[in-house]
């Protein structure tokens, strides 16, 4: 399977996970832990993988992922501002 890219990219929200979670003061542990609360079975070297924008991103995760970092989804697409 061939994963078209953008800008080298395979997400357009890893940068801004990195930044929510860095603002938080989490580690990519406590995220993916946090998402595993939630029932959605993720690594750290998934959120790792995520960042670098190496891994793509589900649409079912973008919000989880929000709801983990306590940030709008449409933030994390980078259609709102902050």
């Amino acid at each position: 399977m061939h994963v078209l890219k953008m800008d080298g990219r395979c997400n357009v929200c890893g940068e801004r996970v990195r930044l929510a979670r860095k603002r938080k003061g989490l580690s990519q542990e406590q995220l993916a832990v946090r998402m595993q609360l939630t029932g959605h079975s993720i690594t750290q070297k998934a959120v790792s993988r995520l960042e670098a924008g190496v891994r793509v991103v589900p649409d079912y995760e973008v919000p989880l992922l929000a709801r983990a970092l306590e940030v709008s989804p449409l933030w994390l697409l980078g259609v709102e501002e902050e």
